[in-house]
This record gives structure tokens, C-alpha cells and sequence, in this order.
């Protein structure tokens, strides 16, 4: 017999006991996750300009699909979607983006600079 669980169910992550840099953190991570997302990103840095149109031309994908992960890059802010017509307008939100970039830079380079000499470096190099 298996037993399945979800785990916000069993209680098992609790993310309000973490401070909101920590979640928000978290949530952009999970955002760029997906490589369908940072090629979405990707693209739209590629063609410096905004893309009014259908994106899933350029990818891999079904148009569903892209209409997915452009919802959750609109989501987190990433990039902005505006109506014109019958067609959208996409472009990225260079001041969202420089913001989550910054917390990954202040919370990774804290840990960067930590010095902390346990003899596990060479475990390090032999899993890149």
C-alpha cells in the first residue's frame, strides 16, 4: 500500500516561517526553473525590442504551452503582456528583472563570501 501525500498538505513546507526575501526568492527561482522560460526570456532579450505577435513560432512548443509560461513570466513580473487588437504585445520589465537579479546577488554573495574551510572543496569540483 502506497501512500501518497502532498506535501503543503502534510505540512511539510511552511513558507511564511521563512522571512519574505527568502519566498520571494523562492518564487522567482521556481519561476526561471523552467527552460521554456528562459528561452521565452531569452527571445525577447534576443530581438531588443517587443514582440507583438506569437511567440510559439519561435519555440518548440504549443501555443497552450507558451501561453502558459508567458502567464507565469506576467506573473512574477518578468515581462508585460498588452493588448493591441487581437494581438499582444510582449516585452520584458528590465527593472522587475534587475530586482530578482539583485537578490540573487545579495543572497549568493553572502554565501560566496562565507570562509568556511571543512576539506569538502574537492567533493565540490568532482560534481561540476
Amino acid at each position: 500500500m502506497s501512500y501518497v501525500c502532498d506535501i503543503k498538505q502534510c505540512n511539510m513546507i511552511k513558507p511564511e516561517v521563512f522571512d519574505k526575501e527568502l519566498q520571494e526568492l523562492a518564487t522567482f527561482a521556481k519561476v526561471i526553473s523552467h527552460p521554456a522560460r528562459l528561452a521565452i526570456l531569452k527571445y525577447l532579450a534576443e530581438t531588443k525590442t517587443c514582440i507583438s505577435g506569437d511567440i510559439s513560432d519561435k519555440l518548440p512548443l504549443s501555443r497552450t504551452t507558451v501561453s502558459q509560461h508567458l502567464k507565469e513570466l506576467r506573473d512574477m513580473g518578468l515581462i508585460h503582456g498588452e493588448i493591441d487588437g487581437l494581438k499582444i504585445n510582449y516585452c520584458l520589465c528590465t527593472t522587475c528583472i534587475a530586482k530578482k537579479l539583485e537578490l540573487f546577488d545579495t543572497f549568493f554573495g553572502r554565501i560566496k563570501s562565507t570562509e568556511i574551510n571543512c576539506g569538502t572543496e574537492r567533493n565540490c569540483q568532482k560534481n561540476n
